[in-house]
């Protein structure tokens, strides 16, 4: 399984190529947008000189993984000798479903179809395809080259052959392949997901300002970053759209988001890639200045 093909080439997909690219993959990039093309390969080209920079690859390294990626505006053309498909598009259970129907139809017979979705279900995914014995989650964490975990997903169907073929893999990426069954959120987003929401729950409240929550949590418990900062840096949007999936799969209030999400997600506040979120990027994409709305 040398030729990988990823659907997607926003902050995950570029993300997924670059990591199989770098580990000697033949890669497929595909999105249906050329200049969203253009800004992946020049988001890899700036992550890899910053590993060029800081001596963990060779300007020869940096230049193999580059040429190992190739991109499509296809899906038909980019899927054709795949041994594995990893979709990475936006979080939305119906552009996905299409995907997979499309997949499906494109791929050889032998073709593995994975997904990068972070808490919709693959069983559900898998139940449009005629392969749901093939199809599984491969749930990379972001920053993709960077982070370690993959979660496994295995679908209702995934076969056990599928799934040991993709654990293995995940394994020659350097990374650490976790398997977790198939239910809303499974594990890294049930657990996270819920305490980001308590916090901007906690703001919605006015028990504690922005940077006051950030810190307790960070040096309180260890945290990399606060669950605000990191909600700004996964997005808004995106953090509202699992909320919503896992609400609606358990029917529990408690995964229901919070108001103030909502009203931001409604308002384009989302965070670093909209400038604006619960801190204000518009002169640095540092968590240092806390947007206007929540100066206290």
């Amino acid at each position: 399984m040398k030729n990988i093909a990823v659907i997607g080439a926003g902050t995950m997909g570029n993300g997924i190529a670059h990591t199989f690219a770098q580990f000697g993959f033949k890669v497929k990039l595909i999105d249906i947008s050329k200049e969203s093309l253009a800004k992946g390969i020049a988001t890899i080209t700036k992550n890899l000189d910053r590993m060029v920079a800081k001596e963990k690859i060779s300007e020869e390294d940096k230049k193999q993984t580059l040429d190992n990626i190739t991109t499509y505006t296809s899906i038909e053309e980019g899927v054709e000798y795949a041994g594995l498909v990893v979709e990475a598009a936006t979080e939305n259970e119906k552009i996905k479903l299409d995907i997979f129907r499309t997949l499906d139809k494109a791929c050889p017979e032998d073709t593995i179809l994975a997904s990068n979705t972070s808490s919709i279900s693959i069983t559900k995914i898998a139940a449009v395809t005629n392969r749901p014995e093939m199809v599984i989650g491969m749930h990379f964490m972001n920053p993709v080259p960077i982070m370690k975990l993959v979660e496994i997903i295995r679908g209702y169907n995934t076969s056990d052959e599928v799934t040991n073929t993709i654990m293995e893999l995940s394994k020659k990426l350097n990374k650490v392949p976790t398997e977790v069954n198939d239910y809303p959120g499974f594990v890294a987003n049930r657990i996270l997901m819920p305490m980001i929401n308590e916090a901007i729950e906690t703001l919605y409240n006015g028990v504690a300002g922005v940077q006051e929550i950030d810190t307790v949590m960070k040096l309180g418990m260890a945290h990399p970053m606060g669950p605000l900062q990191l909600a700004d840096f996964i997005g808004l949007d995106v953090c509202h759209s699992i909320l919503e999936v896992m609400y609606d799969g358990f029917k529990n209030p408690k995964y229901a988001p919070c108001p103030l999400l909502v009203n931001m997600v409604r308002a384009g506040k989302l965070g670093v890639k909209s400038g604006e979120g619960f801190y204000d990027y518009s002169e640095s994409r540092k968590a240092e200045n806390v947007a206007a709305q929540f100066k206290i």
